[in-house]
């Protein structure tokens, strides 16, 4: 049986269909009644989820739909009653209108939940929970399950910033065991410390990468493996090395990372290797349990 199984993974590799059997174990675990959180994030953890059920897989991780079916449609419900009270609060303190950016109406909701959002509070301020929340918009029609998603990963920051000592400290070792020309330039031109990693890492580097390649990592991330945001940026340096090494200054640095924004296929090669040496340090291995967001 599992010469037959090792046969069909390399033929459906030959034939350019690699992952077909993967998309047929996660709909399968999808239709488990009630649905095994711990098995759908070793999936999330070890392969890239399929764009069809996307949704699906997101929203059960993330706390925001139950494991229970019927539980569903009540919990959504209220998810639903909580979005429209909000919506309408703000509309009627007039903070937000038809003309404000979902992206900024979502950050207010937040605010407003959180009783975050005194008078005088700018809501068009930068913020991790609007960068978040404006990638998730670029992946999903749903706005309020959009705004659940957003609440739930922007948990996944707060850990981050939580954690930022240990990411920034192995950041650096890893750098310098991965690429120890690039550390030991970066440091001599006083750049290595000088990296935005707080800001990169809370906001999952929405805004660095694009959006069809940033959405693979964010898989791992709804999985709860954090850590990989360690390596992309490990990735990040290593593909655009020669440029890098020209770079002399904070601001130079900063202009050459900026620049793949635009750059897809850049982009591509940076998440394949980032996964690639994440799963080489056994990142694969980890499986949060505790991190695993149930809803019954």
């Amino acid at each position: 049986m599992a010469d037959e199984r090792n046969f069909r993974s390399t033929y459906y590799e030959k034939v350019g269909c690699r992952g077909v059997e993967e998309r047929k174990s996660l709909e399968i675990l999808l239709k488990e009644k009630p649905l095994n959180l711990t098995k759908l994030t070793q999936f999330c953890i070890r392969f890239t989820v399929p764009k069809i059920h996307r949704t699906v897989l997101w929203n059960s991780l993330l706390g925001v739909t139950p494991v229970y079916d019927k539980s569903r449609d009540y919990v959504m419900e209220q998810r639903v009653a909580v979005y429209n009270d909000l919506l309408k609060a703000l509309k009627t303190m007039r903070i937000v209108d038809e003309n404000t950016p979902t992206s900024r109406v979502l950050y207010a909701m937040w605010l407003l939940e959180k009783r975050q959002l005194y008078l005088g509070r700018d809501i068009t301020q930068e913020s991790h929970f609007c960068n978040i929340t404006k990638v998730l918009l670029e992946i999903f029609d749903n706005d309020v399950e959009t705004y659940w998603m957003a609440k739930s990963l922007y948990d996944y920051s707060e850990e981050v910033s939580l954690e930022m000592g240990k990411l920034s400290d192995l950041t650096y070792t890893m750098l310098e065991k991965e690429e120890n020309g690039l550390f030991i330039h970066l440091k001599s031109c006083d750049m290595l410390t000088a990296l935005p990693l707080s800001e990169w890492y809370r906001s999952f580097f929405a805004g660095v990468l694009s959006e069809p390649a940033l959405i693979r990592i964010w898989d791992k991330i709804c999985g709860g493996a954090i850590k990989i945001v360690v390596f992309v940026m490990i990735q990040i340096l290593r593909i655009l090395r020669r440029r890098v090494l020209r770079c002399v200054d904070q601001k130079s640095l900063f202009e050459c990372i900026d620049s793949i924004k635009n750059e897809q296929e850049t982009a591509d090669m940076i998440v394949n290797g980032a996964i690639e040496l994440w799963q080489q340090n056994k990142g694969h291995e980890y499986i949060p349990q505790s991190k695993v967001k149930s809803l019954s």
